[in-house]
């Protein structure tokens, strides 16, 4: 007997032992007899980019929704969303804090590329989820090297490449002066433009780069108009390309205004940049526009102002930031009634990967997301869209990116 005594007790410190030397984030990791789901999100809520924080807003809005209506399998949604000011060193130390004493089960559309590539080999070698990274860069296509990361929207360089396309094919042998943003966001896109214009590239006559700090952009813009160009590519963020749009519809140039999607928000872009100036700009879009009177009738905008009116009433109806958390948050929604009962790291990004023709109620028809172990790029297609004073309406159809395949990690 004192022998059986002697294996209990000792096996019963072995156990404590292992508990004890386990590492931390093993031990904060959900267990299926936790009630919430615990979601981490950093955002601009100040700083240069708050523009952006529309998205966290309308995402913790959405959640409210979702646990007012039940939950998720049972359980309720805590979504606790921070603030980096768009400081990558902040975004890392969020991050840390939203794991390790937040006790987080994954980080879900996180807004920016520097603050996701600042954690993104944080959360790697935690094992957790980075999903739905709101950037379109291609680093968060890479499911062999960074397994636990994954993108949502389609790529800038795919972006870029979409306008070259458009300009060869409704503007040829036109002049084109860009305006891009110093960062890597305004590079990729800059980098799909050259690569989609090809042998034509020549046709780029000047381009002039901005910090992302920057307020005045006057001087790039006389320096653009001398250089004869037919066509300005704006790539930055919302701030200044209302002011780009406003300048230049100041100086006496009438050149096709084609904006970058991330800045196609008409209420932190085109009203601050005067809806007559902003005329015929042309932009892409995946989402629909809430205020085109085309969607009127359109049981999935009924739907979204409904939202809107109830949870997000401070929320601008025409700003697209709210629509894109919304739909964000929807695709996150899927992934998570997937799951079924088992809400580890591993399945999370196991039904993340399992995708298939998942449509947003609020994206445009045709655009589907299809996801897979070696395809962490949700959203492939674009439309090309342009404002007629009042809303975006599109030019011709859905545009698939093909030429965004993923490429395998070496």
């Amino acid at each position: 007997m004192q022998t059986r005594r002697q294996t209990l007790f000792s096996t019963l410190l072995v156990g404590v032992s292992l508990l004890l030397a386990a590492p931390l984030h093993a031990q904060q990791a959900q267990s299926p007899a936790d009630t919430d789901i615990r979601i981490g999100n950093v955002m601009p809520y100040t700083g240069p980019l708050a523009a952006f924080a529309t998205i966290g807003r309308a995402e913790s809005a959405y959640f409210d929704m979702v646990n007012e209506r039940g939950g998720i399998n049972g359980r309720k949604v805590k979504f606790i969303s921070v603030d980096d000011s768009s400081n990558p060193k902040t975004a890392l130390e969020q991050t840390r804090d939203l794991v390790e004493q937040q006790n987080v089960l994954m980080m879900f559309g996180s807004f920016g590329t520097p603050g996701n590539l600042a954690v993104r080999k944080y959360l790697n070698e935690k094992n957790v989820p980075q999903l739905f990274v709101a950037s379109g860069d291609e680093e968060w296509a890479h499911p062999k090297a960074w397994p636990w990361t994954m993108g949502w929207q389609p790529t800038f360089r795919a972006e870029g490449r979409i306008y070259a396309n458009y300009i060869q094919a409704a503007y040829p042998n036109r002049k084109i002066a860009v305006l891009w943003q110093n960062d890597q966001f305004g590079r990729d896109l800059f980098r799909g433009l050259q690569e989609g214009l090809g042998d034509t590239a020549g046709m780029i006559v000047a381009d002039l780069a901005f910090d992302a700090t920057e307020t005045r952009i006057e001087n790039q813009l006389g320096i653009l108009k001398a250089s004869g160009a037919d066509i300005l590519v704006f790539d930055g963020a919302p701030a200044i390309a209302a002011r780009a749009i406003r300048v230049v519809a100041g100086m006496d140039w009438h050149p096709v205004f084609i904006l970058d999607n991330a800045s196609a928000s008409i209420a932190s872009a085109l009203q601050p940049a005067g809806l007559q100036n902003s005329l015929g700009v042309i932009s892409t879009s995946f989402l629909k526009d809430a205020g085109d009177a085309a969607w009127k009738d359109d049981p999935h905008i009924k739907a979204w102002d409904a939202f809107m009116d109830r949870y997000f009433p401070d929320g601008d109806k025409d700003d697209i930031y709210a629509v894109f958390g919304y739909a964000a948050a929807d695709t996150l929604l899927q992934v998570l009634r997937q799951c079924g009962d088992d809400f580890s790291r591993e399945n999370i990004m196991r039904q993340a990967a399992s995708l298939k023709n998942f449509q947003s109620p609020i994206a445009l028809p045709g655009i589907v997301i299809n996801t897979g172990p070696n395809d962490f790029r949700p959203i492939k297609q674009m439309r090309l869209v342009q404002f007629d004073g009042n809303a975006w309406q599109p030019i011709g159809d859905v545009i698939e990116s093909a030429f965004t395949t993923v490429r395998e990690d070496n």
